[in-house]
Parts: structure tokens; sequence; C-alpha cells
């Protein structure tokens, strides 16, 4: 592990190609590998490795094996702008990531200015795509998608049931709250309650004593696993039977490890889930076999990288413009099915659904 003056952590994952090769082309993976998401980073880096090196034992892209760099920005902006600027240093080809879109966004002008393409398998807050960057791609949808399901789906299923909307700040977490909010008010409903909460905080009492006296039952979550967990155990706890609902960011078993019982019927959205595909089976029975399920965004992960390596071969370059040109050119089968983007770099065929945690473990409602 390479210390740099940042305080950053970026780690050559050099083993991950295969024999001795005269070149070699550099992509990045950039997200919280360390950190209170790293259950997230995890995720990406196994979706990664994987994906490097199943091209690597095909021969690598355009005759060069693929080294594959981890930069840690523990989903925080100063982090993520400081290892988007080593891998200008480095000179990659590609940037993986970031996770989250409080990284992505500021980090996308670096990548901007460096001319370096940028996939993003989960970076989710409209403005990333919206500024008219040609590099910038995302596999994942938007929250202004997202937010329509989740308003769609209180309406038909919680009408005259009294909703409070909590989100973390972050431009993820608020992204996603008020795109959920605006749904539902541009439908005529008024939550009952809109309140901001602070990451990292372990005591959410005085909150939940507040929802408990408004008689809310229906908590909206715009936020991250850890903040989820303890909102929803603690509300048990104090007797408040309301349902969490969330979006993607609870898509992780660290979620119902910290929730505990307390998760059962927590509700979240996500796009579709991608271990369901046939195209992806191969991939997921690799992972298996390691003892490893590729939950969340593992697969979103990998699909990044079969979507950058098979645009670099079409072009036979790795020069961004030529990369980028190609991205938006073709249809891409992946682990994911079939992806192809707009002008904007945003996925064409985002599918949203609602899922529900039952027993430690996730899946669609019925």
């Amino acid at each position: 592990m390479l210390k740099f003056s940042t305080g950053l952590a970026v780690v050559a994952a050099v083993g991950l190609f295969a024999g001795t090769a005269s070149a070699q082309v550099k992509i990045a993976l950039h997200g919280p590998i360390t950190g209170q998401l790293a259950s997230f980073g995890e995720q990406m880096k196994r979706g990664a490795e994987m994906a490097v090196a199943d091209l690597n034992a095909k021969g690598g892209v355009n005759g060069q094996k693929v080294e594959l760099i981890l930069g840690d920005d523990q989903c925080d902006p100063k982090q993520a702008v400081a290892v988007a600027n080593r891998a200008a240093q480095e000179r990659v080809a590609a940037v993986i990531g970031h996770f989250c879109s409080g990284s992505s966004i500021p980090a996308s002008d670096v990548y901007k200015e460096e001319n370096i393409l940028q996939i993003t398998p989960a970076s989710t807050n409209p403005k990333l795509t919206e500024r008219g960057y040609k590099n910038v791609f995302r596999v994942c949808g938007r929250d202004d998608q997202q937010g329509i399901v989740a308003g769609d789906y209180i309406m038909e299923k919680y009408k005259g049931k009294k909703v409070a909307i909590l989100h973390d700040k972050t431009a993820y977490g608020q992204g996603l709250a008020d795109e959920t909010k605006k749904r539902l008010n541009d439908k005529g409903v008024k939550e009952a309650m809109y309140e901001a909460i602070t990451p990292g905080e372990k005591d959410y009492s005085a909150l939940v004593s507040k929802m408990k006296q408004a008689g809310i039952e229906l908590i909206y979550l715009g936020g991250y696993h850890p903040e989820g967990g303890l909102i929803v155990r603690q509300a048990k706890e104090q007797g408040l039977n309301a349902v969490l609902m969330g979006g993607d960011a609870l898509v992780d078993k660290q979620f119902w490890a910290i929730a505990g019982a307390a998760g059962e019927g927590t509700l979240m959205t996500f796009d579709a889930d991608p271990r369901k595909n046939a195209s992806a089976k191969p991939v997921v029975d690799k992972f298996k076999a390691q003892g490893y399920d590729p939950e969340g965004y593992t697969l979103y992960t990998y699909a990044a990288i079969q979507i950058w390596a098979e645009a670099a071969t079409k072009a036979k370059s790795f020069k961004t413009g030529d990369v980028e040109k190609a991205i938006r050119a073709n249809k891409f089968s992946t682990v994911l099915n079939e992806v192809s983007f707009d002008e904007k770099g945003d996925t064409t065929t985002p599918a949203y659904k609602v899922y529900v945690w039952k027993n430690g473990s996730y899946d669609y409602v019925n």
C-alpha cells in the first residue's frame, strides 16, 4: 500500500494480470475501500478484480494486459478529488467510479480537465450527467427515476399514512429524498415530517421520539445503510413500528447486521437484480465458487469494465475521445444484459424495482 501526501491510500493491484506482457493499460477503481461505507467498496473491488482477471485471461484489451489501480476516496469529496488527481498522474485510460455521488461529482471535474473516461457503477445524483461532460457515463439509474418509483409505491401502498422524509445532507441522500418528496408533493401528498440527520451518529433516539409523537407510519430515508439500520432498530426499541423505506444504499447485508430483526419488512428501491440475469450466471457462479455473493453493485462494476473494454476494442484505441464515441454509438452485452447510453451518458434501460428485506436477505416485493 502506497501512502501519499494527500493522506489517501492507493493500491496498485499489479497481481491481477497473468504472465509477462510488453505493455499494460491502466484503469482505476475509485470508491470507499475503507471507512463507514467500505462494504460497498468491497462490492466494487470484487467486481473490478473479477472483470480484470477475466479480460486478462483472454489476452487483455487491444493486445495489452489490464492493470487495476485502487483509489480509496472513503466517500469523502476532498479525498475523491485527490485520488482523481492521482489517477491523472498514473495516466489511467479510464476510471470506474466513484460510489458516492458526492465523490463522483467533484472528481468528474478533474476527469474532464484531464480528459479521462469515467464510468460510475453507482452514483445516481442527476447532476453528474447534466453538465454536458462527454467523458462521463453511468451504468446505474438516476435519483429522479428512483424517486418516482419510491413515491408511486408509497402512494399506492401507504395512501393516507403519515410519512417522514429524512435525508443525510449528502448529494446522494438529500437528492434522493428530495426526488421522492417531489413525486409525492406533485401527486398532492404532503409529508408529515422532513428532517435532516447527521451521518455517523449512533443515537437517533430524539428523532425517533419526535416521529413517534407525530404518529409516523412510514420513514423514508435518503441515506446509507449504517444510519438506516440504526434508525429502524432504535425505532423498534421505542415501540415505533413504522416501516423504513430507502434507496439503493440499503442494498448490502451490512444493513441487516446493524438492524437485526428490526430490519424485517424494510423496503428499498434498486435497479433490477443482475444476479437473476442469464447473461450473468457464469460470473455469478464464479463468485459463489469463491464463497462470495455478488450482491449490490458488484456486477454493476463488472459491467462498467466490460463496457470500457468492448468500446476500446471497437475503437481500436484507449484514447478517451475514441472510446467515448464508441460507447455512445454501440450497445453492449454485459452481465446487466444489453446496455446502451443516451447523449447525457445515462443508461437507456434503468429498471428500478421495490425490494423488501426478509430474514436477512432481500428480494423483489410480491
